[in-house]
């Protein structure tokens, strides 16, 4: 249904949307809803039900499954996470209070590590970005309170002493169930906050981890080693490892130039205090109802939401979290048809055989380069629907349904870290998929060259088989060309069709490239909107894929004997429908390298002719843009 008070030559976004936004109710429990939020809403919703039907005997429970049922069991078992209390948790905040040297916690770091209790830093293991067949170490800075490093900048000091006030009155209610005297409470906040200040100089903002190929500072161990002092990191590695490498891969350079700024002997007792608070923080949420709810409350302000998700569903998002591929296998094998994946791979490869062909008609690009970036598009791995089979991980993901929710979980994360840690020098498995089948989204991985469909997306208004073929283009097609796009946006154009780290590019072609770039952080930086300003340089990895996205299924639409572009721009409107709360739109801005939605309606359709000639779009119209500053970059 259209607004018809609304000419769509003013606004796309409100012309198809607006009706909707009028009438839609944002749940007490949701930030946001619409487009990809809807379909979340209707999966979890369908899985909700069978998992409370499996766990009564109802319908069969697949053997994969199983695991998944008796954690969602526990999570809803509130009678005894009542009884409980903060009992489970209360061992962990002994041992991190019990700390009373450097020497003491470095005798402790293994244990610290793998049971997830908070460390002044943090590492993984993935694939080693010049040489992604191996992996390597990652090495990086914990996070802060607040959403971004943004919010501690001159300039926010009212939004940060409102939500950092709202943070510390949170805190104190959660340490009041502990045995801990007022005044020590009151120096535990004051410790923590104080060094979450000193980290929030140190880590990155949102913007420069958006920057991603810029995680990328291999550092020789010995380097790394006495950077770390007065932490004992090579004996811990060697603890974990066994065998440790020659290099470390330093995903944040100016924490690990400041890292004795942060953790020494006279800020020791700033560490501690902020780790007992932070295990605390992180994990009310496992314990009893009123813990959760109370640890709930800062997360409420910061998205808006006035109540926490039922149990039922608290339930679910956990059992989905630590079970998520043999769930997603589940769901793909039940709602995700032959017929349509067939459909989507088709046109998946009709996209990229039809970015070549822009790639090869490209006018700024020299022949050396296209050469380079067609080799690219014909490595491009398509992940469809689910896996074909659960990885092996899932197999060693067990536990005792006797322990407590808070017991269960940290024995869950340390086997996922032991997991990740066995890696290290084992070849990269390129089958493994980052988004489980009953996920509502899609994405291209940089590192490995490929694009995950979940099958969750693959329905209305995404695609449908019931919808016009131009309906598709608008909404799946659109997607999958901004998923292959992201493989020549401002941050994948670094990479090569083997995901390595390698300037493919000629010096003029990338300068070229580099200057288109520009032209589309300019399009975006400074919409003012009502919940704040746009970042243009942060969004601007999406916004290429966007308008990527846009500019090959539009190309196929003018192929087509049956195209409808009235169709296919209100499908692309439709896909991005969204109504949300103030806070949470707020908060967006500092946290997510997308546009917001609006934006993302609004602005693509306005570079591409096709727009115009659709709709008679004039000079006189509000979504007019002269020629000149209309931007394709691919």
């Amino acid at each position: 249904m259209t607004n018809e008070k609304i000419r769509i030559q003013d606004d796309l976004y409100q012309f198809i949307n607006q009706d909707w936004i009028d009438k839609a109710i944002i749940p007490d429990d949701k930030p946001m809803v619409g487009g990809f939020n809807d379909l979340s809403q209707q999966v979890e919703e369908i899985l909700i039900d069978e998992f409370n039907q499996m766990s009564i005997g109802k319908i069969e429970c697949p053997n994969l499954m199983k695991q998944a049922i008796e954690l969602f069991d526990l999570v809803k078992d509130t009678k005894r996470r009542n009884a409980d209390g903060i009992q489970p948790i209360l061992y962990t905040l002994n041992k991190i209070d019990n700390l009373n040297s450097i020497t003491d916690l470095n005798n402790n770091l293994e244990d610290f590590l793998l049971t997830g209790i908070p460390l002044p830093f943090t590492f993984n293991v993935d694939a080693n970005m010049k040489d992604t067949a191996h992996h390597a170490i990652l090495l990086g800075g914990p996070s802060v309170i607040l959403p971004d490093t943004t919010y501690y900048k001159e300039g926010m000091e009212t939004q940060k002493e409102a939500l950092l006030n709202i943070w510390s009155q949170m805190v104190s209610k959660l340490l009041d169930y502990t045995n801990l005297t007022d005044d020590q409470k009151k120096n535990y906040i004051q410790d923590a906050l104080q060094f979450d200040s000193i980290l929030a100089t140190l880590v990155k903002s949102s913007e420069e981890w958006s920057e991603y190929t810029k995680i990328y500072n291999p550092m020789k161990l010995s380097k790394v080693v006495s950077s770390l002092k007065p932490i004992s990191f090579k004996k811990l590695l060697i603890d974990i490892f066994h065998n440790v490498p020659n290099e470390i891969i330093v995903m944040e350079p100016r924490f690990l130039k400041g890292f004795q700024t942060l953790f020494n002997e006279e800020n020791f007792h700033l560490y501690k205090h902020w780790a007992y608070i932070k295990e605390f923080t992180n994990k009310a949420e496992l314990l009893s109802e009123e813990i959760r709810e109370i640890g709930a409350t800062y997360l409420k302000v910061l998205s808006g939401i006035t109540s926490s998700p039922t149990i039922e569903k608290q339930a679910y998002q956990i059992a989905s979290s630590y079970y998520s591929e043999p769930i997603g296998i589940y769901y793909g094998k039940k709602y995700f048809g032959e017929e349509a994946k067939r459909d989507v791979v088709e046109m998946v490869e009709e996209i990229i055989d039809t970015y070549k062909n822009r790639v090869l008609r490209n006018e700024f690009l020299s022949q050396e380069t296209k050469e380079k970036a067609i080799i690219k598009l014909n490595k491009i791995t398509i992940k469809m629907g689910y896996p074909d089979k659960v990885d092996d991980l899932y197999e060693k993901l067990v536990f005792d349904k006797n322990g407590s929710l808070y017991e269960v979980i940290t024995i869950l994360d340390t086997i996922k870290m032991k997991d990740n840690f066995s890696k290290l020098y084992k070849d990269v498995d390129r089958n493994q998929w980052v988004m489980p089948g009953h996920m509502v989204n899609a994405c291209y991985n940089p590192f490995t060259n490929d694009i995950t469909f979940p099958a969750a997306i693959l329905q209305s208004p995404f695609y449908s088989i019931k919808q016009s073929r131009s309906e598709n283009l608008g909404g799946i097609g659109t997607v999958i060309g901004h998923e292959i796009s992201h493989a020549f946006d401002n941050n994948g154009a670094k990479c090569d069709e083997n995901g390595n780290l390698n300037n493919w590019w000629t010096k003029e072609d990338f300068k070229k490239f580099n200057a288109k770039t520009k032209t589309m952080i300019k399009q975006f930086d400074g919409i003012e909107l009502e919940w704040g300003k746009v970042n243009g340089a942060f969004v601007v990895s999406e916004n290429i894929a966007d308008n990527g996205g846009m500019a090959v299924t539009l190309e196929i639409m003018s192929k087509m004997k049956d195209a409808d572009y009235k169709e296919y721009f209100y499908n692309w409107a439709r896909i991005w429908c969204m109504k949300a709360r103030p806070e949470f739109l707020q908060l967006l801005l500092s946290i997510d390298v997308h546009s917001p939605s609006i934006l993302r309606a609004n602005m693509q359709p306005r570079n591409f002719e096709e727009w115009y000639q659709t709709f008679d779009v004039k000079k006189t119209d509000k979504m007019y843009i002269s020629p000149k500053k209309r931007i394709v970059i691919w």
